[in-house]
């Protein structure tokens, strides 16, 4: 493990926590979802080390073990922090795997740093291309009500909040889809954000605009997301990211929540691993 130190200015550089499983594998860097941290991986770090791949997971600005500083929470930023991991590490021919608001880094990086350094992207239970429903996007699957219950509940309990997130996070028709285990454990990696930077992040990931970005994408891409995910649902994000990327591939779980990675860890890695090896 490491700190990778992001330089936005002379008073606002920040360390970001890094795992480095190492290696000369070609590299794959797991970018994690909402309110969660690079721990939130460990169910494919593992199984993507063993197929022979150097594998760096990383927390988010706010969350985790990185630094929480007061600024910063938007995808711009949030893109250059990635693109300081991968210079920093001199990573180069890399597969970014961005799981829900992650592939909104994924996205925006293309866009902003290009794609020398990047073989292929992965964009899991991702919340491209816009989740706000809006008049100039009605497919937008999250509606206004629903983001402000959201963000009222964060800011009244955020305890009462993280317990019930998690539990929608893993649910499918309101039945826990992971052990209790694998969910308590999403909630104790939620309960080290920043509250601060959850919120304003909730509000990045609730309001970006990806459209124009997804053009950006002209390396392979892979759309995996669970048909029954109720946090991000498919029809409204992974099915038209899908839609939007040139020749990208797409693979729906069948009966998989939100989290996908944890639910269905061996269809999702099997499906990553093909993915990588192609």
């Amino acid at each position: 493990m490491s700190e990778i130190t992001a330089h936005h200015g002379l008073l606002t550089d920040i360390d970001l926590h890094v795992d480095d499983t190492g290696g000369t594998g070609r590299p794959v860097v797991l970018i994690h979802g909402w309110p969660l941290s690079g721990e939130s991986w460990a169910h494919q770090v593992p199984a993507i080390e063993a197929a022979g791949y150097r594998v760096v997971t990383y927390d988010r600005r706010g969350f985790g073990r990185s630094d929480k500083p007061r600024s910063g929470y938007d995808y711009d930023t949030f893109s250059d922090d990635l693109q300081a991991v991968i210079e920093t590490l001199d990573l180069r021919d890399a597969t970014l795997v961005g799981f829900s608001m992650g592939g909104g880094e994924v996205a925006r990086y293309l866009t902003r740093h290009g794609a020398d350094r990047i073989h292929s992207v992965v964009f899991a239970s991702a919340v491209p291309p816009y989740l706000a429903k809006t008049d100039d996007n009605p497919e937008g699957p999250l509606d206004d009500e629903t983001a402000d219950g959201m963000k009222q509940g964060l800011k009244s309990d955020e305890k009462a909040f993280y317990h019930q997130f998690t539990t929608d996070f893993f649910s499918v028709d309101g039945t826990l889809a992971v052990s209790e285990a694998d969910r308590a454990e999403a909630e104790r990696l939620a309960n080290q954000a920043d509250h601060h930077a959850a919120l304003k992040s909730m509000e990045a990931f609730a309001t970006t605009d990806f459209r124009d970005d997804l053009p950006n994408v002209t390396v392979p891409a892979l759309v995996i997301h669970g048909d029954s995910d109720a946090t991000v649902p498919f029809e409204g994000s992974g099915k038209r990211t899908h839609e939007a990327i040139a020749g990208s591939e797409l693979h729906v779980v069948t009966g998989a929540p939100h989290g996908v990675n944890v639910s269905h860890a061996d269809e999702f890695n099997r499906v990553v691993i093909d993915f990588l090896q192609r």
